[in-house]
């Protein structure tokens, strides 16, 4: 029997290996804005956070040039990279068997909803989730604290018990955003994280075998 009553999925970095298509349509991005292009290692660590952070905290953009990029990204992704991308081994299997365990499921991710519900129909795994929660589409719910917060009410909607609740996650954005509303988090290393990013979790697991274990029993 699993200790945990609802379980709540990163997507980037922890279902789904995003990194290709983002970090290609940000190249495109900051092409098409005129700048330099930074290296393959820096845009990395654009994957996972909430975008507009990252173009704050990585890029030292203003809110309007983040929101001007944001325009040019935005389209470009939905038409060319959003499937520029892989599944993390054995992924669909664990889904499967969560779904086929009765725990509710919901994705939370800082990736705007409409993205994400295409990646997961795109591999075949929408039918595992009860719920689908990201940012919103304009961006404005994408701090992970918000998207934990959207996906708890959600699940509540749906009365499922929220008494022990878990998050499973790649990022610090993850631990930190899961913590603000008492959820832990289980971090698995086969994302974008850095090892210190591990910090504020409840466990590290290093393949979706070891996962499976800690979420299922």
């Amino acid at each position: 029997m699993s200790e945990f009553s609802c379980i709540l999925f990163d997507l980037d970095g922890t279902i789904v290996d995003s990194a290709p298509g983002i970090t290609a349509t940000l190249a495109y991005t900051f092409e098409a804005m005129g700048l330099p292009v930074p290296s393959a290692d820096e845009l990395i660590a654009y994957v996972g956070p909430p975008l507009l952070d990252s173009f704050r905290d990585l890029a030292g953009f203003t809110p309007e040039q983040s929101h001007a990029a944001l325009t040019i990204y935005r389209p470009q992704y939905l038409e060319v990279g959003v499937f520029n991308a892989s599944i993390y081994p054995g992924i669909p299997g664990l889904l499967k068997r969560i779904h086929r365990s009765g725990i509710p499921l919901s994705l939370a991710t800082s990736k705007p909803e409409t993205p994400a519900t295409l990646i997961l129909e795109h591999y075949g795994l929408l039918e595992y989730f009860d719920v689908v929660t990201g940012a919103s589409d304009d961006e404005v719910r994408s701090a992970k604290a918000d998207v934990v917060e959207e996906a708890l009410k959600r699940l509540a909607a749906l009365d499922v018990d929220l008494s022990r609740p878990i998050m499973v996650g790649d990022r610090h954005h993850d631990v930190l955003g899961a913590a603000a509303h008492d959820v832990p988090t289980i971090f698995v290393r086969w994302g974008y994280g850095a090892p210190a990013e591990e910090e504020g979790s409840i466990g590290v697991v290093n393949d979706t075998a070891e996962l499976g274990r800690r979420l299922l029993g």
